[in-house]
C-alpha cells in the first residue's frame, strides 16, 4: 500500500504530464497557424523576436525536462552539494549583501519598477508596450502560482533561511521567474527604441547581471534549490518572448486586416 507522501508525488507526476501533453498541443497549433505567415512574420517582428521565440521553445523543453527530474527526486543530490557548498562560503557582508540584491525581485521593488516604467510609456505615447508590460508581468505571477500548486515542492531545510519567512512552495522560484520576465522585458522595450549600439549592450548586460545575481541570492539565503531557479528562469524567458512575439504578431495582423478594409474600400 502506497504511503500518502508517495500517492502525492504520483498523482502530482500525472498532473504534470497531462498538462505538458495539453500544452504541447497548442504549441504545434500555434506553428501550424503561423506557418503560412512566416515571411510576412519576419519582417513585422525582426530577427531579434524570432530568435527569442526559438529560444523560448528551447527553455520550455528544459523546464519539462528538469520538472520530470525533480518529480521523480533526480535533482535532489546535486541541490544539496550546491546548497551545502554555498553554505560553507557565508560571510556576515554576503549576507547583507544578498538581502539587498534579492529585493530587486521583491514586490515592493518591482512593482515601484513597472509603475515607473508605465508613467514614461505613457507619456511617451507606447500604449502597446504597456500592454506588453502589464500583461507579461500578471501572466507571470498567476502562472507561477499554477506551477507551484501543481508541484507543490517544499522549501530546502538544509540550514537556517538568511531572510524572513517566505510562503509558498519552492518550484519554480517566484523571484528568478518575475525578475527574468520584467527585467527581459524592460530590456526589450529600451533596446526596441533603437539607441546606440553600447546603450543596447549595456542594457542587456545590465539586465542579465540582476536576473543571475537575483536568483544566486536566492539559493544563498536558503529559500530556493538550484533547480527552482534554473525552473524560474526557464518558464519566465519563455513566457516574456512569448509575450513580446504573441504581442507583435497581433499588431501584425491587426495592420494586414486594417490596410485590407483600406483597399476594399
Amino acid at each position: 500500500m502506497r504511503r500518502p507522501s508517495e500517492f502525492r508525488r504520483v498523482q502530482q507526476a500525472a498532473w504534470w504530464r497531462h498538462g505538458k501533453r495539453r500544452v504541447e498541443g497548442v504549441v504545434f497549433a500555434v506553428f501550424h497557424w503561423l506557418a503560412p505567415h512566416v515571411r510576412g512574420l519576419y519582417s513585422a517582428v525582426g530577427i531579434v523576436l524570432l530568435v527569442g521565440l526559438g529560444l523560448a521553445l528551447v527553455a520550455l523543453w528544459g523546464f519539462a525536462k528538469l520538472a520530470d527530474s525533480v518529480l521523480e527526486g533526480e535533482t535532489l543530490a546535486l541541490d544539496h552539494f550546491v546548497m551545502l557548498w554555498i553554505n560553507q562560503h557565508a560571510t556576515p557582508w554576503l549576507d547583507a549583501a544578498a538581502l539587498e540584491v534579492t529585493a530587486l525581485g521583491s514586490v515592493v521593488v518591482v512593482a515601484t519598477v513597472i509603475l515607473v516604467a508605465t508613467a514614461f510609456l505613457w507619456f511617451t505615447h507606447r500604449r502597446a508596450a504597456i500592454l506588453l508590460l502589464w500583461g507579461a508581468v500578471a501572466g507571470s505571477v498567476f502562472l507561477n502560482l499554477i506551477l507551484k500548486r501543481i508541484f507543490e515542492r517544499p522549501r530546502p531545510t538544509l540550514f537556517e533561511w538568511r531572510t524572513e519567512y517566505v510562503g509558498f512552495s519552492s518550484f519554480p522560484s517566484g523571484h528568478a521567474m518575475v525578475s527574468m520576465v520584467v527585467y527581459t522585458i524592460l530590456a526589450y522595450l529600451i533596446i526596441d527604441l533603437d539607441p546606440p549600439r553600447q546603450v543596447k549592450h549595456t542594457t542587456a548586460a545590465l539586465a542579465a547581471i540582476i536576473i543571475t545575481l537575483v536568483g544566486l541570492s536566492r539559493v544563498y539565503l536558503g529559500v530556493h534549490y538550484p533547480t527552482d531557479i534554473l525552473a524560474g528562469y526557464a518558464v519566465g524567458f519563455a513566457w516574456a518572448s512569448l509575450c513580446a512575439f504573441g504581442l507583435r504578431a497581433v499588431l501584425y495582423v491587426h495592420e494586414r486586416i486594417n490596410s485590407g478594409n483600406k483597399k476594399a474600400a
